[in-house]
C-alpha cells in the first residue's frame, strides 16, 4: 500500500467537505452526498491524468481509495454484505463519472448541467456547482499527477 497517496486522498476529501458546495443544497448534506462529491472530484482527477505514462500510479491510487472508502463505510457501521453492496455501487457510479466526463470539453453547458443534476439531484442551483467543477478541472490542468501526490498543492 502507497502511504503517500493518502495526501491526495485527504485533498480529495477536504474538497469534498468544501461548504460552498453544500450552500444550495434543499436538505442537509449526508455521507452519501459527501461521498458523491468525492467522487465527481476523483472521476475529474482521472480524467485530467490518465495516460499510458500514469497508468500505474493512477491504478494504485484507485486501488488505495477505495480501498480507504471501504474502511469509511465500515467505520460508519455497515455490516459486511452491506459493505459489498455499497462499496459495488459506489464503483459502479465512479465508472459511470468516468465514461460521463470523458468528454466533457466537448458539452455545452446544459449537457455538463444535466450530467451534474443526474448525480447531485439535493441542489436548487447546479450552476453553482457547474461552476465549480469547471474551476477545479482547469486547477487540475495547470498542476502535475506529482504535485497532488507529493501533497503541494493549495486549493
Amino acid at each position: 500500500m502507497k502511504e503517500n497517496y493518502i495526501y491526495l486522498y485527504n485533498k480529495l476529501i477536504e474538497l469534498a467537505r468544501n461548504k460552498t458546495l453544500y450552500e444550495d443544497f434543499e436538505n442537509q448534506d449526508q455521507f452519501s452526498d459527501r461521498l458523491i462529491f468525492f467522487l465527481l472530484h476523483f472521476a475529474l482527477f482521472f480524467k485530467v491524468f490518465k495516460n499510458d505514462e500514469n497508468k500505474k500510479i493512477l491504478q494504485e491510487i484507485y486501488d488505495f481509495t477505495f480501498r480507504q472508502l471501504e474502511l469509511s463505510i465500515r467505520e460508519i457501521g455497515y455490516g459486511d454484505q452491506s459493505i459489498n453492496k455499497k462499496m459495488k455501487d459506489y464503483l459502479n457510479l465512479f465508472h459511470d463519472m468516468i465514461d460521463k466526463f470523458h468528454f466533457w470539453e466537448d458539452f455545452n453547458n446544459d449537457k455538463k448541467l444535466n450530467i451534474i443534476n443526474n448525480y447531485v439531484s439535493s441542489t436548487k442551483n447546479p450552476s453553482i456547482l457547474l461552476n465549480y467543477f469547471e474551476n477545479f478541472l482547469d486547477s487540475l490542468k495547470k498542476n502535475t499527477l506529482n504535485s497532488y501526490i507529493k501533497s503541494v498543492i493549495r486549493s
